[in-house]
């Protein structure tokens, strides 16, 4: 019964055992589906069923229909023509990062998009070129092109002519990671593993995008300078880069320089003021457009190729090339880059996707992203493009400006292809400087990451270590290596978090039914002769000996040790006794200790396992107060614990092996007269330990408490009683005289000891 009173409230109930709650309020049979029925379900058939695959499958059957022409299409037109601008730019200067001609950019800028608005579950995120797989498709396609003989570019596909160029080859290399890690993220999409990018954190995914934007940057300073650097993908490839660019400084283009760093200030300048003013501004202005045409215009007018010697994107191929075949060999050499290509893309993808479907109120599906970004990824690298996710600063374009579906990407990819097949010529005598520099321009929010350190140290410390160290691992190893050895650094940290979990002591605060860290506060009271540990963590096999550290740290003494004492003691007792030492007479115990010889090395050493047994005291005369002072020789220290509480309300599970160490562990507090209650578990924790036969004759499963405060009332209620029974036996002690005989001397002790003597 609970009855409100103000703002607080009084609860009159029972102290409830977990037996005794179960045998008060019965639980209900539920049936719990096993894996046959699972497979039932998932292989039945029905037309609601095969409806709702079919829309899951082609999402834009769903939404389309109930497209709002009025109110949504003049918006989804504004935000296409802004998008698709900014996909054709993006297009080329990523296409700078994989290392292939800049025109086959703007067959990865329009691809991916027509084939998620199909496919696609978000109606905000522009699929296409992403800065940080740009890079690591380019890291693959050096690695390949920079090891691979001529003979070996001839003969990597059957459609290759003996002329073919380097750059080609480049874009053959690209083409088979893009398809390769599409194939991955198809397959994966089909199987129903889009969970597994929770095990991508927003601190790794962070520190890697921070780290890859610095990767960028590195690989963008040959353009910015135009300086011929070789390209390495080995660790510490980063640092060789830097080393080859500043050994031939002197070298660089000045017209180049000054050209991409007037650029790449404007566009800073402008983006902090479309930023600062976006909620006064109509829609961001088309900074990338406007440079774009200034810096084109200028080169051409002015012939900066011919008169500065400056590098220009050149010819632009009209039209969409044919698709090509797979190559096998290829996809052997680039397995593992893939499979890096396909997690990172889609984890970006559906982080943003998530971003703007909770910011709009409809819901994504992470296997159906995994399914489109697969789909995208084939259809682009068939025809020559590279791999696609999407791009932060696009997809708050298309958004911000008004974009309501994924008719506006549509709309974008129709910019794209119109440059594609008419106006790319237009583009020819535009400076890869001057892409280098849009490409940079878009880092700066990456960069700005730098800033989270402080945050995420202020929030969580182990947070912010996974984003160190990613940052340390993909600048050191590589993008690769670096995001491998990212994601198995945040394990080993979950691990550390479990296997070494802050335990604490409870005590009551205010005397309520309220327990908390007995060091937090100031108020706090503990009741005599019990102990309250909390452990925060699953218990498993690598953690249940830190369990045990923590324990004995809690308490104050290590059961085994006590336990191994007092047998000790117990075998002295009866070594005198049965040597005839030791006799019990109406005026007490005579015993001498001369006739003792066995030492207690010699007992750890050859009766080890006899001293973990539980205490045999059933043949002895008397019964043994351990926490009196004890006859001569008996050292065993002294223990004011009798009751301990495990609140294991915070542990999700116990394995096999833990489950063996923590019951060795009760037993030995059992076994020292210390009676122990596990509090906060569940009725399948409790299951789970009956079904692995946990409980025996000495650990039964009456010791399981509902919360804390009934396990506290539960042993106040049985300290009572046994005090009240042993006050009523207080009028049948009995004086003795303790005569003990040492060295031949007699010295007399009196002492009061009941019937049953104690000592």
């Amino acid at each position: 019964m609970i009855e409100p009173i103000g703002n607080q409230y009084v609860v009159a109930r029972p102290v409830y055992s977990a037996n005794a709650f179960g045998e008060e309020h019965k639980k209900k049979h539920r049936y719990h589906k096993t894996f046959l029925d699972h497979l039932k379900v998932c292989c039945s058939c029905s037309t609601q069923k095969a409806k709702r695959i079919a829309l899951s499958l082609l999402p834009v059957a769903s939404w389309l229909p109930a497209y709002r022409v009025k109110e949504w299409l003049l918006s989804d037109i504004v935000s296409g023509i802004s998008t698709g601008l900014v996909c054709v730019l993006q297009g080329l200067a990523y296409a700078l990062l994989v290392t292939v001609p800049p025109s086959y950019g703007l067959y990865a800028a329009f691809f991916p998009i027509i084939v998620y608005f199909f496919l696609g579950t978000s109606r905000h995120i522009s699929a296409g070129p992403f800065p940080i797989l740009s890079v690591m498709v380019g890291a693959v396609v050096m690695r390949l092109t920079s090891t691979a003989s001529p003979d070996a570019m001839n003969s990597s596909n059957s459609s290759m002519n003996n002329d073919t160029s380097l750059d080609e080859h480049k874009v053959m290399v690209a083409a088979m990671v893009t398809i390769l890690s599409g194939i991955m993220q198809l397959v994966m999409g089909a199987l129903q593993v889009g969970f597994m990018v929770v095990y991508l954190s927003e601190s790794l995914i962070s520190g890697f995008t921070t780290a890859a934007a610095v990767h960028v940057l590195v690989s963008q300073l040959k353009f910015i300078l135009q300086l011929d650097v070789k390209t390495y993908t080995d660790p510490f490839s980063i640092f060789k880069i830097l080393n080859s660019i500043f050994t031939q400084i002197e070298k660089t283009n000045i017209a180049d320089l000054v050209t991409s760093l007037t650029v790449l200030l404007i566009l800073c300048v402008v983006k902090e003021i479309n930023e600062r003013y976006k909620a006064k501004l109509p829609a961001p202005i088309p900074i990338e457009l406007i440079m774009t045409v200034i810096t084109t215009g200028i080169s051409y007018g002015f012939d900066f190729k011919n008169r500065f010697n400056v590098t220009v994107i050149g010819e632009m191929e009209k039209g969409f090339p044919a698709p090509v075949t797979p190559d096998m060999q290829v996809f052997k050499e680039t397995i593992v880059d893939s499979f890096s290509i396909a997690i990172v893309g889609f984890a970006v993808a559906f982080s943003v996707a998530s971003v703007y479907s909770l910011k709009h109120d409809y819901p994504i599906d992470g296997n159906q992203e995994l399914i489109a970004l697969g789909l995208s990824n084939i259809f682009t690298g068939s025809f020559k493009g590279f791999a696609s996710s999407t791009a932060l600063s696009r997809s708050a374009i298309q958004e911000s400006t008004g974009g309501k579906t994924q008719v506006a990407g549509l709309l974008s990819a129709v910019i794209v292809l119109i440059v594609i097949v008419a106006l790319g010529f237009l583009l020819e005598p535009m400076q890869k400087s001057v892409l280098a520099a849009l490409a940079l321009g878009n880092l700066k929010g990456m960069l700005m990451q730098f800033t989270e350190i402080r945050r995420l140290w202020r929030k969580d410390k182990y947070d912010c270590l996974i984003w160190i160290m990613t940052f340390i691992f993909v600048i050191v190893l590589g993008l690769g290596l670096g995001l491998a050895a990212s994601v198995a650094f945040q394990l080993l940290t979950i691990v550390f978090r479990t296997q070494f979990p802050k335990c604490s002591t409870l005590a009551n605060v205010g005397r309520s039914n309220i327990y908390k860290n007995k060091k937090d506060y100031s108020e706090m009271y503990e009741h005599e002769g019990v102990k309250i540990f909390r452990c925060p963590s699953p218990i498993y096999f690598a953690n249940i000996n830190f369990f045990r550290q923590k324990l004995i740290e809690a308490v104050g003494f290590s059961p085994l040790r006590i336990l191994r004492k007092r047998n000790k003691a117990v075998k002295k007792i009866k070594k005198l006794q049965k040597a005839g030492l030791l006799q019990v007479t109406p005026k007490g115990f005579i015993y001498t200790i001369d006739g003792l010889k066995d030492s207690d090395e010699e007992m750890d050493n050859n009766q080890i396992e006899e001293l973990d047994q539980p205490i045999n005291t059933a043949d002895l005369p008397f019964q043994i107060d351990w926490n009196a002072d004890l006859p001569l020789n008996l050292e065993v220290p002294k223990i004011d614990l009798h009751s301990l509480i495990l609140d294991f309300s915070a542990v999700s599970f116990l394995d096999v092996s833990s489950m063996r160490g923590l019951k060795r562990i009760l037993q030995e507090f059992i076994r020292i007269k210390v009676d122990v209650y596990i509090v906060g578990t569940d009725d399948d924790f409790i299951e789970k330990l009956a079904r692995c036969e946990f409980f025996d004759e000495e650990v039964k499963d009456s010791i399981f408490f509902l919360t804390i405060h009934d396990a506290v009332l539960h042993i106040l209620m049985k300290k009572d009683y046994s005090t009240s029974k042993f006050n009523s036996s207080q009028a049948k002690e009995t004086k003795f005289d303790s005569i003990i005989n040492t060295n031949g001397g007699l010295r007399n002790r009196e002492c009061k000891v009941p019937d049953e003597t104690k000592f």
